[in-house]
């Protein structure tokens, strides 16, 4: 048996972790069960920690050393089988602390802009300067901004992470990057140039088009050290200057780049800040990269436009090259569809009333050169599919290319069945979620770029069966705690992307948003059994559960229900929440202006009993009596105020799912809500009218309570609202609305949110039954006939998981893999309940 995928902190390699005893982690190849393990780790040619042998399955360990600054550790693995058997030696993995000690920082802020003018889109800054370096074994660079950077050294590019240093609530955090640059730092004379642009810190924002949200500065921290020696460090001795080839940069609105200005002039003095550098916090999450590519090709649309169409909505930017003649210009505006007349638009992501430039741009124009010109994205990023050119300079030449931009996050979750419109919608939704995991969990790459705990709170189980994304979405969390208010309520928007008050405060109080706060950690606790990530944030979860607490107990005296209702300081039925939230039919601003006490009530138990759950796993039992004895008597109150005795009466089928899903009703309640259920849906031609937050439970409600049919025609349903109407009409993402292109083909609101792709998890955890949960494997498969076969493949951190079934004949066949060092209990549909060990199994 040997040691694979070796990771720290579920980092493939780290640089510049901060985190002094992290963990590591390793999944088992060949052999059926681990049953001891050794690690050894070398640190400058010395054994650091031996663990010696250590008898358990376990393959996830604490680093038994306290990590020192710059100190690089190297490790590696080996273990005994189920005979006791040792095995190699795994390949060596390391990781490398960054700078822990604030007082080794010994570099300035330095400000490449003389004057400060708050009320224009500037140019990117080019910074300058020459360092002399001594022989030396390794060479780190560290760095961060305000705005973004990009770094080179003689001539070469640093690094791979694009928009760099990330998304950071950045009065409060900042984080630096730790480069390894040994190969690019040569003894003697060294060039460096770093270009700065302004980024989230002060690029438009939202849908409000605000800018600089965190300053009207843009500013470098460069640290260059040769064998732990800074041999260049950002200081007064740089130069700098703004007459460079980007005129303008912008998050949301784009760039404008001069190629006649690539040759750079105009050097001058930059000046010295003191700004923060406490507040710095080293890398503990995966890089933005340049990820997929897509050829784009030229049409014309019938008002006469040329419009390039890449096949792919994403969110990235644009590389082209053209041959022109100097001072031709080329003008490219990008967008995710073409109207209903087939013409090129960005009417669907606009909100000019609001806007403070008047519209999301999403622009690129190029000022040519003569002759071959090459233009590539910088310090921007947008959602599109579509770009309108407008140019008189002949394209027959040209090449056109879109990049997808996203964290550099590994897949760990396919999907594959005999419908190909369902095999799309798994497409749509890993595209979404690519294309909205960019440092941060956002809700759209166009409009908002928001990264909403709602979202996120319903699309962590699913998210996590895609991809790897618990360094995203743990850097996310910490984000949700440093923005949290005194109250406890945790803002809906983290980090925030405007300066006004509209989404606080008020609004913060919304339950299943706010919830989210407790929703995603149990999550990853659940999945990944690390128990870090409820400890990491277990006050924030507590201020949150407090502040519903405190909710409850201020009595609605208007609702009539509250002056007769015994579970009244239990009942949340005062406060402003977003409820279910765009449920088809019914208006969602108007659902907001009433109390949303059945919800607000329902998630009062539910994150109680979360709560409590993760206050025993911690060892708080105090707080765990606390939170249960509060969740059960929210669920009586649930029951009081949101049932007649237990009986839900409701045209809308999200009252049904909450209720089942939640657990708050009784074993007999909960068949007949669930018959109940079943019934609308059918009644409703297998149309859902669920709102967001219920969505992504129906399937597996209906399911898991014996209506696998319903659930299948729910999900195979092609008319509106129905998952596959988007697919009918050639998405290539998930929309933020049922009917983001309508039957006219009239096109609203974005076209790229992952949320309504949150079903996907019940192809993986339901239709191919693959659950995973405390180290523990069930595969629970709920097949139908109305799908020829489905199969799921999951990396998990035990190791992949394979379920696939196929119908032929009248009977179902089913292939499982369990991964080495595992097992797995399988639940058959005919009653058969196995417990198998490592390897494949039919049935």
């Amino acid at each position: 048996m040997k040691a694979i995928k070796l990771k720290t902190e579920r980092l493939v390699n780290p640089l510049g972790i901060d985190i002094k005893q992290p963990s590591l982690s390793w999944i088992c190849q060949d052999g059926i069960t681990q049953t001891a393990y050794k690690i050894e780790a070398v640190s400058d040619g010395r054994i650091v920690w031996n663990s010696g042998k250590v008898s358990t399955n376990k393959m996830q360990v604490t680093f038994g050393e306290v990590l020192k600054s710059k100190q690089r550790v190297s490790w590696k693995v080996r273990l005994w089988d189920e005979a006791d058997t040792v095995g190699e030696w795994s390949e060596e993995a390391f990781f490398e602390a960054g700078i822990l000690d604030a007082t080794q920082f010994v570099a300035k802020w330095i400000n490449p802009e003389l004057v400060c003018d708050p009320s224009v889109h500037k140019p990117a800054s080019y910074l300058q300067t020459t360092f002399k370096a001594p022989l030396g074994s390794q060479a780190r660079l560290y760095i961060t901004c305000h705005g973004l950077y990009e770094a080179y050294i003689n001539g070469l590019r640093v690094g791979d992470f694009v928009l760099a240093p990330g998304s950071d609530t950045y009065n409060k955090k900042l984080t630096y990057q730790t480069y390894d640059v040994t190969e690019l730092v040569k003894e003697g004379k060294n060039n460096v140039q770093v270009i700065l642009g302004d980024g989230w810190y002060r690029s438009c924002s939202g849908v409000d088009g605000e800018r600089n949200l965190f300053g009207e500065d843009i500013a470098l921290f460069f640290q260059l050290e040769v064998d732990g020696v800074p041999v260049c460090i950002s200081d007064e001795k740089w130069q700098a200057t703004q007459d460079g080839p980007i005129r303008e940069n912008d998050m949301q609105q784009g760039e404008i780049y001069d190629a006649r200005k690539e040759r750079l002039t105009s050097w001058h003095e930059v000046k010295v800040e003191d700004f923060e550098i406490t507040h710095f916090k080293g890398s503990n999450s995966v890089p933005i990269v340049e990820q997929e590519r897509f050829a784009g090709k030229i049409m014309i649309t019938p008002n006469g436009e040329t419009v390039i169409d890449y096949g792919q909505n994403l969110a990235g930017y644009v590389e082209f090259t053209v041959n022109a003649k100097e001072g031709q210009t080329l003008t490219m505006t990008h967008g995710e569809s073409l109207d209903e007349n087939g013409n090129f638009t960005i009417e669907n992501f606009q909100d000019r009333k609001r806007h403070k430039e008047g519209e999301i741009k999403q622009r690129v124009e190029l000022i040519c050169r003569n002759g071959r010109n090459h233009y590539k994205s910088k310090f921007t990023i947008w959602g599109f599919r579509y770009a309108k050119i407008e140019t008189d300079i002949d394209l027959s030449t040209a090449t056109f290319t879109s990049i997808a931009v996203y964290s550099n996050m590994e897949q760990t979750g396919s999907f594959e069945c005999s419908n190909e419109d369902v095999n799309q919608l798994v497409s749509n939704s890993i595209w979404s979620m690519k294309s909205n995991f960019c440092d941060m969990p956002t809700d759209c790459p166009t409009r908002e770029r928001a990264a909403w705990t709602g979202d996120m709170g319903i699309f962590i189980e699913t998210g996590l069966f895609f991809a790897d994304c618990y360094p995203v979405v743990r850097k996310w969390l910490s984000e949700c705690r440093l923005n949290q208010y005194d109250d406890g309520k945790l803002s809906i928007i983290a980090p925030p992307n405007n300066q006004t008050s509209q989404y606080a405060g008020m609004l913060a109080s919304s339950v299943g948003w706010g919830d989210a706060g407790i929703i995603v950690p149990y999550t990853i606790y659940k999945r990944f059994n690390d128990v870090r990530i409820l400890e990491e944030n277990y006050e924030m979860m507590q201020g949150w559960y407090g502040f519903l607490e405190n909710r409850a107990k201020q009595i609605n005296e208007h609702n009539p229900i509250g002056k007769e209702n015994p579970y009244a300081m239990y009942t949340i039925d005062s406060g402003v929440d977003f409820g279910e939230w765009c449920e088809p039919g019914v208006s969602a601003m108007a659902a907001m202006s009433k109390p949303q006490y059945k919800v607000a009530t329902a998630y009062f138990a539910r994150s109680g009993r979360m709560l409590a759950e993760i206050a025993e796993v911690l060892g708080r039992s105090e707080d765990a009596a606390h939170y249960r004895d509060a969740a059960e008597n929210a669920a009586k109150a649930f029951h009081f105020v949101a049932t007649d005795n237990g009986k839900i009466h409701s045209d809308r089928q999200a009252e049904y799912v909450r209720a089942i899903a939640f657990d708050l009703l009784s074993k007999e309640e909960v068949k007949a809500a669930a018959a109940e259920l079943n019934g609308k849906i059918i009644e409703n031609g297998y149309h859902l009218n669920t709102g967001f937050l219920s969505t992504p439970s129906l399937c597996s409600v209906l399911a898991e309570y014996g209506y696998q049919e319903t659930a299948y025609r729910l999900l195979l349903q092609d008319t509106m609202p129905g998952w596959l109407y988007e697919v009918k009409k050639g998405a290539t993402s998930i929309w933020e609305t049922w009917d983001g292109i309508n039957e006219k083909g009239e096109v609203s609101a974005s076209l790229n949110h992952y949320s309504y792709g949150a079903v996907c998890g019940w192809l993986f955890a339901g239709v191919c039954g693959i659950q995973v949960e405390n180290e523990r494997i069930k595969i629970a498969p709920q097949p139908h006939k109305l799908l020829a076969y489905a199969k799921a493949v999951y990396q998990s951190s035990m190791g992949e998981i394979v379920s696939s079934w196929k119908y032929e004949q009248d009977q179902f066949f089913y292939e499982i893999t369990v991964p080495a060092n595992a097992k797995a209990e399988v639940c058959l549909p005919d009653g058969r309940h196995e417990f198998v060990t490592a390897g494949v199994h039919h049935f």
